[in-house]
């Protein structure tokens, strides 16, 4: 709708040149935006006080040959009028407000998606979890973000793959391979003082049992080094395997899982910073590189190479960044934990040390999530280092709780996740309310077919909706195109939560004020059946998109 009244506009405009009432021949961009106040109209704009200045007049002036012009440029405007200094405000006629209703069940399935993106490639990592322990809570949220994204990007238009990216090299695997080992000798008899800073949780002495049902006790005398070694690689592996399993169960599946091991397996990090050398961003001092990252904002320059020789993990950031960008993706957006919200700038000056826009990486940050359960805090930890996992939330909320819930605030922001809350079947549980929403709809056409009313859409009478309830819920529908492509160019899913409560709320009110099924008005029947396919449809796509089923009953 906005597209189209943007369209009046300047053709209202252009009208104005023809005739001579304007005559600066520059066209502003034009702003339609909702007035706060359903009294000032559908939409309104600001497009007359832009062109005061250009025009020489007063705002009020611009406006009202413009006005003139907007009642015969569609048959889109009911009427207009001119507030405040020159603000235009416009009352959108019902008939055009109902034709939406066609469009969403001519789109089906694709309503709300859009070519914004025009095939763009995109590649969203996120996750990317040390293979060091089993996902907490705080990666579900993470997971729900970067998978959310990804479909709003791919409905948006974009060409989207998502990643994980395997940390399998550096200090932590050589920590996982020694807390394995010292288990299994644990377990085999020896006493063993376990080091404060291996890993505690009790999964790593399920790997070591693993171990000995496997291997006997081949490592019991094995040199350190030799056993260190086969414990990083199995325990990274069934930690891998078990994450995989439970982003599964979580419903996500990566299109590619990349190794940082195979950065330095192929050369590829000694000839990044080879490239980088040449660039000039990277420089050698007291024995150490460093990269000139001050040169693009950041705060002080970065190392990359140690003195003693050991690469950072800047190192390998700059080399699996390029290896992004040599793989075609015009747009990299990573999914981080808000603890490194210290690393954007170095990032950023990365890929302006490539030669592209800083702007062609994407960070989106995601805060912490506190545990609660009927509103008290719950324990994230212990001292034996076990923590509340994805796992644990998923089995006791459900998959479709547990995704609406850390989707329903923006990601940089505190999330309070209360368990009991999420398991309600009641109204105070957001993802029932609009679970039950689509529900309730499916049961209201079972209605229907057994008082012998079959939905027959077709020469629906639509110009028969025309109560307020009717056109305030139409209008809702009108609106989700619009903010699901602002949720994906904006990396903001919670829009969608948003939206789909203020949708379930619009149609309870709707149901409990309004009939559906009226036999002695079988048109206005069809009507209003009509009507509520169309919001079943709309939720459906939404709560789709974000990863969630739409029942059809609860």
């Amino acid at each position: 709708m906005k597209e189209q009244l943007r369209a009046c506009i300047l053709k209202g405009i252009e009208g104005c040149f023809a005739d001579g009432t304007l005559t600066s021949g520059a066209v502003p961009a034009i702003n339609v935006e909702k007035p706060a106040h359903a009294e000032h109209g559908d939409f309104a704009t600001n497009v007359a006080m832009q062109m005061a200045k250009l025009e020489r007049k007063a705002p009020r002036a611009v406006a009202e040959a413009l006005v003139k012009k907007l009642a015969e440029a569609s048959d889109l405007i009911q009427s207009v009028e001119i507030a405040g200094p020159g603000f235009i405000n416009f009352f959108i006629k019902d008939s055009a407000w109902r034709k939406i209703l066609t469009d969403i069940d001519r789109a089906g399935d694709g309503y709300g998606k859009s070519r914004v993106g025009a095939g763009k490639k995109v590649q969203v990592e996120f996750v990317s979890a040390n293979p060091t322990g089993p996902l907490h809570i705080g990666h579900g949220r993470g997971a729900a973000t970067g998978d959310a994204v990804a479909s709003l990007l791919s409905a948006a238009g974009f060409d989207v793959q998502r990643e994980y990216y395997i940390n399998d090299a550096g200090n932590q695997m050589n920590t996982l391979g020694l807390s394995g080992l010292l288990r299994y000798k644990e377990l085999l008899g020896e006493k063993i003082d376990f080091p404060e800073n291996c890993y505690q949780g009790d999964y790593i002495k399920d790997i070591a049992r693993d171990a000995i049902t496997k291997h006997g006790d081949r490592f019991l005398k094995a040199p350190q080094e030799e056993g260190v070694a086969f414990f990083a690689k199995m325990g990274g592996d069934l930690i891998l395997k078990g994450i995989d399993d439970d982003l599964q169960d979580f419903g996500i599946r990566f299109d590619n899982w990349f190794s940082e091991q195979s950065l330095f397996d192929e050369g590829k990090v000694t000839s990044a910073i080879a490239e980088m050398q040449e660039k000039g961003h990277i420089y050698e001092q007291e024995g150490a590189l460093w990269f000139r990252t001050t040169a693009f904002g950041d705060d002080k320059d970065r190392v990359v190479v140690r003195s003693n020789g050991v690469t950072t993990y800047f190192a390998s950031d700059i080399a699996y960044h390029r290896d992004k960008y040599a793989r075609g993706f015009d747009w990299v957006i990573d999914v981080w934990g808000a603890d490194h919200h210290g690393y954007v700038p170095r990032l950023k000056s990365v890929v302006q040390g490539l030669g592209r826009p800083a702007d062609d990486l994407g960070i989106i940050l995601v805060q912490l999530v506190s545990l609660l359960r009927d509103g008290q805090p719950v324990a994230m930890s212990t001292r034996s280092g076990e923590f509340v996992t994805l796992k644990e939330v998923v089995d006791e909320v459900g998959r479709d709780a547990a995704r609406f819930f850390f989707l329903m605030r923006r990601s940089d922001s505190q999330l309070d996740f209360d368990l009991e809350l999420a398991k309600r079947q009641s109204n105070d549980n957001p993802v029932y309310y609009v679970q039950y929403a689509h529900a309730r709809i499916k049961s209201i056409f079972d209605t229907a077919k057994e008082r012998g009313v079959e939905p027959n859409f077709s020469g629906v009478r639509l110009e028969l909706l025309q109560t307020a309830d009717d056109m305030s819920l139409i209008k809702k529908l009108s609106l989700y195109p619009e903010i699901l492509e602002g949720a994906a160019v904006n990396f903001e899913p919670h829009r969608i939560t948003y939206y789909l409560q203020d949708l379930a709320g619009e149609f309870h009110s709707f149901y409990n004020k309004s009939r559906v099924i009226t036999p002695e008005e079988p048109e206005l029947t069809q009507a209003r059946l009509f009507l509520l396919h169309c919001v079943a449809v709309t939720l459906k796509n939404a709560l789709t998109v974000l990863g969630i089923s739409a029942p059809e009953r609860m």
